[in-house]
């Protein structure tokens, strides 16, 4: 029979697993900014990394209610060391020498034009300084805000209004995030003007929002179940530990 520290510690083990792999996944796909308009017929353009950042955002909210702002942190700052060795090595095999034959049985698409897929895989992989930059400084801006919101609507609300802290926090902390990572990668270190920042972060702003707000019974399906798993008794203790920072 698993006892509750073992417990405890594979549900720390499988959060963390889920929010490092959509973070670092999010990361490296959010380059290609796409036409909302065209998919949907709604006005607008989004980096692909919104589509999968609202699992981030459940990850975050849960860790946070049984493992505290400490729990946030921790799991944090690893992904932003995973993320900056993800880009490391991506950056150096975008320098390795491409084999002949590799390019030879590539050297046309589909339609029989012209193509180079080393400098596509190059311009699809290397990511500029400044992306690098500005996704990791609005990623940990974001999480410290969120972390730090949640908690802070936690001590009003107590173990109720679980809805209101976990969607006060991510709409709080991805205002923020959007338009810092926007800003910092396309703005200071890119050629978008600041009009096109505000337009792309306004439209992944309110996706972000309608997620979050949807996402809502997600959340409380992923709770019914760790409270299940863990048992009455220790999921109180456990979120009451959380509550003062000190379960993880």
């Amino acid at each position: 029979m698993k006892t509750f520290a073992h417990k405890k510690q594979q549900l720390y083990l499988i959060l963390s697993g889920i929010f490092v792999v959509n973070a670092l996944l999010a990361e490296i796909i959010g380059v290609k900014i796409f036409s909302v308009d065209a998919l949907l017929g709604l006005p607008g353009n989004l980096t692909a990394g919104v589509l999968i950042w609202p699992v981030v955002f459940i990850t975050t909210d849960i860790i946070n209610e049984y493992f505290g702002r400490e729990g946030v942190l921790r799991v944090s700052f690893l992904t932003v060391g995973l993320i900056l060795y993800s880009f490391l090595v991506i950056l150096a095999t975008t320098k390795l020498p491409p084999a002949a034959f590799w390019l030879d049985v590539n050297k046309t698409d589909h339609d029989g034009r012209p193509f180079n897929i080393d400098f596509a895989y190059q311009s699809i992989f290397r990511q500029g300084l400044g992306i690098i930059i500005g996704s990791v400084v609005a990623f940990m801006v974001g999480q410290v805000l969120d972390a730090t919101v949640f908690q802070a609507l936690r001590r009003v609300t107590g173990s109720r209004l679980i809805w209101l802290r976990a969607t006060g926090s991510t709409l709080i902390s991805q205002l923020v995030d959007s338009f810092v990572v926007l800003f910092v990668a396309f703005y200071l270190f890119g050629n978008w003007t600041f009009e096109q920042v505000l337009s792309v972060a306004n439209t992944n702003y309110w996706y972000k929002f309608a997620a979050a707000i949807l996402l809502t019974p997600v959340l409380y399906l992923a709770h019914f179940l760790i409270d299940r798993y863990l048992g009455q008794e220790e999921t109180t203790e456990l979120q009451q530990e959380a509550a003062a920072d000190v379960s993880v």
